[in-house]
Protein backbone atom coordinates (compact mmCIF):
# COMPACT_ATOMS: atom_id res chain seq x y z
CA UNK A 1 0.00 0.00 0.00
CA UNK A 2 1.57 3.15 -0.96
CA UNK A 3 0.23 6.59 0.85
CA UNK A 4 1.59 9.39 -1.01
CA UNK A 5 0.60 12.57 0.91
CA UNK A 6 0.47 15.98 -0.61
CA UNK A 7 0.08 19.29 1.18
CA UNK A 8 0.77 21.40 -1.72
CA UNK A 9 -2.68 22.71 -2.54
CA UNK A 10 -2.40 23.78 1.21
CA UNK A 11 0.77 25.28 0.92
CA UNK A 12 -0.87 27.25 -2.58
CA UNK A 13 -3.71 28.48 -0.49
CA UNK A 14 -1.55 29.94 2.58
CA UNK A 15 0.72 31.45 -0.33
CA UNK A 16 -0.60 34.92 0.14
CA UNK A 17 -0.04 34.99 3.61
CA UNK A 18 3.05 35.16 3.50
CA UNK A 19 4.39 37.68 0.35
CA UNK A 20 7.09 39.80 -0.44
CA UNK A 21 6.25 42.60 -3.09
CA UNK A 22 7.83 42.00 -6.30
CA UNK A 23 9.81 44.50 -8.37
CA UNK A 24 8.43 44.70 -12.04
CA UNK A 25 11.34 45.78 -14.41
CA UNK A 26 9.92 48.17 -17.42
CA UNK A 27 9.39 46.50 -20.62
CA UNK A 28 12.32 47.42 -23.35
CA UNK A 29 11.07 49.48 -26.39
CA UNK A 30 11.82 48.05 -29.86
CA UNK A 31 11.29 51.14 -31.13
CA UNK A 32 13.32 54.10 -29.46
CA UNK A 33 16.76 53.25 -29.09
CA UNK A 34 18.75 53.83 -25.42
CA UNK A 35 20.05 56.97 -26.56
CA UNK A 36 17.07 58.86 -27.58
CA UNK A 37 15.26 57.90 -24.62
CA UNK A 38 17.59 56.30 -21.21
CA UNK A 39 16.08 54.07 -19.26
CA UNK A 40 15.45 55.05 -15.98
CA UNK A 41 17.56 53.84 -13.08
CA UNK A 42 16.05 50.84 -11.38
CA UNK A 43 14.62 51.13 -8.45
CA UNK A 44 15.29 48.93 -5.08
CA UNK A 45 12.15 48.01 -3.38
CA UNK A 46 12.36 46.89 0.21
CA UNK A 47 10.72 43.93 0.50
CA UNK A 48 7.89 43.34 2.79
CA UNK A 49 6.85 40.02 4.78
CA UNK A 50 3.61 39.60 6.55
CA UNK A 51 3.08 37.51 9.14
CA UNK A 52 0.26 34.93 9.45
CA UNK A 53 -1.29 36.84 12.46
CA UNK A 54 -5.03 35.81 14.14
CA UNK A 55 -7.08 38.52 12.71
CA UNK A 56 -5.87 36.19 9.36
CA UNK A 57 -7.30 33.06 10.88
CA UNK A 58 -10.29 34.68 12.10
CA UNK A 59 -11.14 35.88 8.62
CA UNK A 60 -14.30 33.74 7.02
CA UNK A 61 -12.73 34.37 3.13
CA UNK A 62 -9.25 32.90 4.13
CA UNK A 63 -11.06 29.76 6.80
CA UNK A 64 -13.30 29.23 3.33
CA UNK A 65 -10.17 28.23 1.54
CA UNK A 66 -8.33 26.11 4.41
CA UNK A 67 -11.63 24.15 5.73
CA UNK A 68 -11.78 21.74 2.88
CA UNK A 69 -7.65 21.42 2.44
CA UNK A 70 -7.80 20.57 6.53
CA UNK A 71 -10.59 18.16 5.90
CA UNK A 72 -8.68 16.11 3.32
CA UNK A 73 -5.44 16.53 5.32
CA UNK A 74 -7.03 15.52 8.65
CA UNK A 75 -8.93 12.54 6.91
CA UNK A 76 -5.16 11.38 5.16
CA UNK A 77 -3.31 11.26 8.43
CA UNK A 78 -6.21 9.37 10.11
CA UNK A 79 -5.89 6.19 7.69
CA UNK A 80 -4.67 2.99 9.05
CA UNK A 81 -1.51 1.60 8.90
CA UNK A 82 -0.22 -1.79 10.69
CA UNK A 83 -0.74 -2.66 14.30
CA UNK A 84 2.16 -2.46 16.84
CA UNK A 85 1.22 -4.60 19.89
CA UNK A 86 4.04 -2.93 21.91
CA UNK A 87 4.83 0.11 20.39
CA UNK A 88 8.37 1.28 19.00
CA UNK A 89 10.52 3.67 21.16
CA UNK A 90 13.96 5.28 20.94
CA UNK A 91 15.33 4.49 24.25
CA UNK A 92 16.35 6.89 27.11
CA UNK A 93 19.59 7.09 29.12
CA UNK A 94 21.45 4.54 27.53
CA UNK A 95 18.85 2.17 26.25
CA UNK A 96 19.00 0.75 22.42
CA UNK A 97 17.14 2.70 20.24
CA UNK A 98 14.85 -0.24 18.82
CA UNK A 99 12.83 2.46 16.52
CA UNK A 100 15.89 3.78 14.86
CA UNK A 101 16.83 0.01 14.54
CA UNK A 102 13.89 -0.71 12.83
CA UNK A 103 14.04 1.97 10.70
CA UNK A 104 17.97 1.29 9.45
CA UNK A 105 16.66 -2.22 8.79
CA UNK A 106 13.88 -0.77 6.26
CA UNK A 107 16.37 1.42 4.75
CA UNK A 108 18.87 -1.58 4.04
CA UNK A 109 15.79 -3.67 2.59
CA UNK A 110 14.42 -0.73 0.76
CA UNK A 111 17.79 0.18 -0.89
CA UNK A 112 18.43 -2.90 -1.39
CA UNK A 113 15.32 -3.51 -3.60
CA UNK A 114 15.66 -0.13 -5.59
CA UNK A 115 19.63 -0.82 -6.82
CA UNK A 116 19.29 -4.35 -6.89
CA UNK A 117 21.75 -5.52 -4.63
CA UNK A 118 22.76 -6.21 -1.13
CA UNK A 119 23.08 -3.35 1.05
CA UNK A 120 25.42 -4.34 4.11
CA UNK A 121 25.33 -1.52 6.22
CA UNK A 122 22.71 1.22 7.37
CA UNK A 123 23.03 4.25 9.26
CA UNK A 124 20.24 7.30 10.14
CA UNK A 125 20.49 9.57 13.12
CA UNK A 126 18.58 9.78 16.33
CA UNK A 127 17.74 13.46 16.32
CA UNK A 128 16.06 12.78 12.99
CA UNK A 129 13.51 10.61 14.66
CA UNK A 130 11.34 13.08 16.45
CA UNK A 131 8.55 10.51 18.09
CA UNK A 132 8.06 6.89 19.14
CA UNK A 133 5.57 4.68 17.82
CA UNK A 134 2.87 4.16 20.26
CA UNK A 135 1.06 1.03 21.13
CA UNK A 136 -1.85 -0.10 19.06
CA UNK A 137 -3.30 0.91 15.23
CA UNK A 138 -0.92 2.49 13.55
CA UNK A 139 -1.64 5.64 11.82
CA UNK A 140 -0.31 7.56 8.94
CA UNK A 141 0.26 10.77 11.23
CA UNK A 142 2.45 8.55 13.44
CA UNK A 143 4.34 8.39 10.74
CA UNK A 144 4.79 11.85 10.00
CA UNK A 145 5.56 12.32 13.71
CA UNK A 146 8.61 10.31 13.58
CA UNK A 147 9.40 11.62 10.86
CA UNK A 148 8.28 15.38 9.96
CA UNK A 149 11.24 15.96 7.40
CA UNK A 150 11.91 15.50 3.39
CA UNK A 151 15.08 13.57 3.75
CA UNK A 152 15.39 10.89 1.15
CA UNK A 153 17.15 7.71 0.60
CA UNK A 154 20.73 7.50 -0.36
CA UNK A 155 22.96 4.59 -1.35
CA UNK A 156 26.74 5.24 -1.21
CA UNK A 157 30.36 3.04 -2.03
CA UNK A 158 32.83 2.97 1.42
CA UNK A 159 34.91 0.55 2.52
CA UNK A 160 35.05 -1.45 6.10
CA UNK A 161 37.39 0.92 7.61
CA UNK A 162 34.82 3.48 6.60
CA UNK A 163 31.78 1.77 7.98
CA UNK A 164 33.63 1.56 11.65
CA UNK A 165 34.39 4.94 11.50
CA UNK A 166 31.14 6.10 10.88
CA UNK A 167 29.86 3.85 13.49
CA UNK A 168 32.55 5.47 15.94
CA UNK A 169 31.82 8.82 15.39
CA UNK A 170 27.74 8.57 15.81
CA UNK A 171 28.98 7.10 19.21
CA UNK A 172 31.44 10.03 19.53
CA UNK A 173 28.54 13.03 18.10
CA UNK A 174 25.41 11.25 20.25
CA UNK A 175 26.66 9.11 22.66
CA UNK A 176 25.19 6.42 19.63
CA UNK A 177 23.45 6.55 16.31
CA UNK A 178 20.89 3.59 14.96
CA UNK A 179 22.38 1.19 12.20
CA UNK A 180 21.75 -2.15 10.74
CA UNK A 181 24.00 -4.47 9.98
CA UNK A 182 26.98 -4.19 11.97
CA UNK A 183 27.24 -5.09 16.34
CA UNK A 184 28.97 -2.80 18.68
CA UNK A 185 30.56 -3.42 22.22
CA UNK A 186 31.40 -0.43 23.59
CA UNK A 187 34.03 -1.60 26.80
CA UNK A 188 36.97 -0.45 28.90
CA UNK A 189 37.69 3.09 30.62
CA UNK A 190 36.13 6.31 29.56
CA UNK A 191 39.74 7.85 29.05
CA UNK A 192 40.22 5.01 26.58
CA UNK A 193 37.38 2.96 25.54
CA UNK A 194 37.60 0.06 23.37
CA UNK A 195 35.21 -0.20 20.30
CA UNK A 196 34.50 -3.98 18.65
CA UNK A 197 32.71 -3.41 15.53
CA UNK A 198 32.01 -6.57 13.80
CA UNK A 199 29.13 -7.52 11.21
CA UNK A 200 25.92 -8.54 12.19
CA UNK A 201 26.49 -12.23 11.96
CA UNK A 202 29.99 -11.70 14.57
CA UNK A 203 32.28 -11.78 11.72
CA UNK A 204 35.25 -9.74 11.04
CA UNK A 205 34.91 -6.23 9.44
CA UNK A 206 37.80 -5.79 6.56
CA UNK A 207 38.99 -2.25 6.48
CA UNK A 208 39.39 -2.25 2.96
CA UNK A 209 36.50 -4.45 1.57
CA UNK A 210 33.85 -3.04 -0.59
CA UNK A 211 30.52 -2.16 1.26
CA UNK A 212 27.50 -0.97 -0.50
CA UNK A 213 25.62 1.40 2.64
CA UNK A 214 22.43 3.43 2.91
CA UNK A 215 22.18 6.40 5.19
CA UNK A 216 19.86 9.90 4.48
CA UNK A 217 21.06 12.60 2.17
CA UNK A 218 21.14 14.71 5.22
CA UNK A 219 23.99 12.66 6.93
CA UNK A 220 25.62 12.61 3.63
CA UNK A 221 25.73 16.27 2.97
CA UNK A 222 27.58 16.56 6.67
CA UNK A 223 24.44 17.12 8.80
CA UNK A 224 25.35 15.70 12.35
CA UNK A 225 28.86 15.19 11.97
CA UNK A 226 29.63 11.82 10.81
CA UNK A 227 32.60 12.93 8.02
CA UNK A 228 33.48 9.17 7.24
CA UNK A 229 29.84 9.26 5.48
CA UNK A 230 31.85 12.34 3.12
CA UNK A 231 34.48 9.33 1.65
CA UNK A 232 31.43 7.33 0.34
CA UNK A 233 31.94 7.14 -3.15
CA UNK A 234 28.79 7.05 -6.18
CA UNK A 235 26.47 8.78 -4.06
CA UNK A 236 22.73 7.27 -5.60
CA UNK A 237 19.70 9.48 -4.36
CA UNK A 238 16.88 7.20 -4.79
CA UNK A 239 14.55 9.65 -4.97
CA UNK A 240 12.21 7.87 -2.06
CA UNK A 241 11.98 10.04 1.25
CA UNK A 242 12.40 8.41 4.39
CA UNK A 243 8.97 9.06 5.42
CA UNK A 244 7.30 7.60 2.72
CA UNK A 245 9.68 4.48 2.82
CA UNK A 246 8.20 3.91 6.00
CA UNK A 247 4.83 4.35 5.24
CA UNK A 248 5.55 1.24 2.39
CA UNK A 249 6.97 -0.92 5.20
CA UNK A 250 3.60 -0.11 7.22
CA UNK A 251 1.35 -0.69 4.43
CA UNK A 252 2.95 -3.55 3.20
CA UNK A 253 3.03 -5.05 7.05
CA UNK A 254 -0.92 -4.72 7.06
CA UNK A 255 -1.53 -6.17 3.63
CA UNK A 256 0.66 -9.33 4.95
CA UNK A 257 -1.87 -9.45 7.75
CA UNK A 258 1.43 -8.95 10.43
CA UNK A 259 2.12 -6.40 12.96
CA UNK A 260 5.32 -4.07 13.25
CA UNK A 261 7.27 -6.01 15.99
CA UNK A 262 10.51 -4.54 17.20
CA UNK A 263 14.07 -5.74 16.25
CA UNK A 264 16.26 -8.33 18.95
CA UNK A 265 18.16 -5.85 21.54
CA UNK A 266 21.84 -6.80 21.61
CA UNK A 267 22.62 -4.88 18.84
CA UNK A 268 24.50 -1.81 20.40
CA UNK A 269 26.22 -3.25 23.98
CA UNK A 270 27.28 0.29 25.87
CA UNK A 271 27.71 0.36 29.46
CA UNK A 272 26.19 3.63 31.29
CA UNK A 273 28.89 5.11 32.44
CA UNK A 274 30.48 4.59 28.61
CA UNK A 275 27.38 6.39 27.30
CA UNK A 276 26.79 9.18 29.76
CA UNK A 277 30.68 10.37 28.53
CA UNK A 278 30.02 10.77 25.32
CA UNK A 279 26.68 11.64 25.00
CA UNK A 280 28.37 14.55 27.32
CA UNK A 281 31.86 14.61 24.98
CA UNK A 282 34.30 13.75 27.31
CA UNK A 283 34.26 10.24 25.62
CA UNK A 284 38.16 9.44 24.58
CA UNK A 285 39.11 7.97 21.01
Amino acid sequence: MRLEISILALALALSPLACQKAMVAPKPSSTISQSENPRPAPQLLQAQTMGVIQDFLDDPGIMTILAPKQAEIKATFDLPLCACPKGLFRGRNGEENLLGYWVTDIMRARAALLIGRPVKFALTNSGGLRANLPAGQLKVSDMYGVMPFENELVTLEMTGQDVMDAVKQGILHRGSEPSSGVKLVLSGPVDKPEFLITWEDGAAIKPDEPVTVATTDYLYNGGDSIPALKKGRRPFTTGVSMRQMLLDACGDLAKAGKPLEAPALGRYKITPELYNAARDHKLGH
